[in-house]
């Protein structure tokens, strides 16, 4: 039997991000300044990011190098193992050859602090001392905790209400990191307050928890600047390094992907996995399909319009163009945390809009249905957030047993799901529920969509 996992050395370890902004077929819609409604220049948004990041943020360079300080600390955990899912076949009777690259041995458990480092980095450069951020399920909140930990840096999150109250030890995990986590929405900041006011019991959003921790780093006179854990061009290049070794760990197997799957929220894991397969299909003559995975009950590509909309709730931050559901829209608290975001990265966006990418959304009773069968077959936990990706790759694997053909699957494993065990508790307690798509409520929400 061939190996079960593909592991490269430390020396294989990319040397630099690919940036697909160079490669686009139209170029990607710019930010737009939320006042003037024109596209958004550096200094609209030095008050946030330190200009390395902004510069990043609109290069049109496809390679941008990794500095070593950031190399040296990518190999506490990279390069990922690219596993070989011999057992899940196997369950599943499939001719299938099923492959996972497996985010979740970084010391936050998930793909997370691949950008993490990076931005803080950047800022610690940059003579910044102290970040702020927002976080759903919480692991992105791990990440940047940690990394701020590693650059002696203070750390702000604003986690989630729902979320915060589901995975308490995730919050345990941010302050043994050295940061402080707050419940979002709250009293500390003129956004917080103001849903409060409208709705005391709000279940918080992502949308609003930006809205607080940008708030934090606008009003802090360039002591504070902000840090965003998906959405943004520079957030998903950052990612690539996941696809660009898993192409290399595919050539070790012998093998290439006839289909490319990773979970989507506000599209970091995803873009991670998928730009570099999809740079393939354009200049290589490879036909991999992408497959981005959501949850129904917040289904921004499959349900979403696409416009220029804001991606914080208040309406502070620049508008973005992307597939949105409005940002005053508030899903539905499901366990996939990291997934309920109103809108999707402009790149993915776009991606999906002409065409280069597939998008399914999926009910979280059988995306945990699928999370507990792939467990007792790996032997690994998945978060919600992951597990949407394993339900479609056992889905496709299912399909090639049906239609008799050997199919090769690569998934994005973007994180572990330890801290979530209360979701299992509770779907394999028979007490999870399915929210269906809130039409009525969008609806509401994209009525309040920006004129642009």
């Amino acid at each position: 039997m061939p190996d079960k996992k593909i592991i490269l050395s430390e020396k294989e370890l990319p040397t630099a991000w690919y940036n697909i902004q160079a490669d686009l077929p139209v170029p990607c819609p710019p930010l737009l300044h939320p006042v003037t409604r024109k596209p958004a220049t550096p200094d609209d948004v030095a008050p946030l990011f330190p200009m390395p990041i902004i510069l990043q943020e609109v290069s049109r360079e496809r390679w941008v190098e990794i500095p070593e300080p950031i190399r040296e600390i990518y190999r506490i955990w990279r390069p990922t193992p690219l596993v070989r899912a011999y057992r899940l076949e196997k369950a599943l009777d499939t001719p299938a050859h099923i492959y996972f690259k497996n985010e979740s041995v970084s010391p936050a458990g998930s793909h997370k602090p691949n950008t993490a480092v990076v931005q803080a980095y950047y800022n610690r450069q940059e003579g910044i001392r102290s970040l702020s951020t927002e976080t759903g399920a919480g692991q992105w909140g791990c990440a940047l905790a940690m990394a701020c930990s590693f650059f002696d840096m203070e750390c702000k999150v604003y986690m989630v209400k729902v979320s915060y109250q589901q995975k308490p030890y995730r919050r345990s995990l941010i302050q043994t990191w050295g940061a402080q986590v707050t419940a979002s929405p709250s009293n500390e900041t003129h956004a917080g307050r103001q849903i409060l006011a409208k709705d005391p019991d709000s279940p918080g959003t992502l949308g609003i928890a930006i809205s607080e921790a940008s708030e934090v780093a606008a009003t802090s006179g360039g002591r504070t600047k902000y840090s965003l854990g998906s959405v943004l061009n520079h957030v998903l290049m950052h990612q690539t390094v996941i696809g660009e070794e898993s192409l290399k760990q595919m050539e070790i197997a012998g093998e290439y992907p006839d289909v490319v799957i990773g979970c989507v929220g506000g599209g970091s894991n995803f873009g991670g996995i998928a730009f570099p397969f999809i740079r393939e299909n354009w200049l290589n003559g490879k036909k991999a399909r992408i497959i981005a995975v959501e949850p129904m009950s917040c289904p921004s590509l499959t349900k979403g319009i696409y416009a220029y909309d804001f991606g914080d709730t208040t309406g502070t931050g620049p508008l973005a163009k992307m597939h949105t559901l409005g940002h005053t829209f508030v899903p539905p608290g499901i366990h996939a945390g990291g997934l309920r975001y109103h809108g999707m990265a402009p790149l993915v966006s776009l991606l999906y809009d002409h065409g280069d990418i597939e998008a399914l959304a999926l009910h979280q009773s059988s995306v945990f249905e699928a999370a507990v069968q792939f467990a007792r077959a790996e032997g690994i936990v998945p978060a919600p957030e992951t597990a949407h990706a394993v339900r479609i790759a056992m889905d496709e694997a299912v399909k090639a047993r049906e239609e008799g053909r050997k199919k090769v699957i690569l998934f994005n494993f973007s994180g572990h799901g330890h801290f979530d065990m209360s979701a299992y508790d509770r779907y394999l307690g028979g007490e999870l529920e399915d929210f269906e798509y809130p039409s009525e409520k969008v609806q509401e929400a994209l009525s309040h969509l920006p004129e642009v």
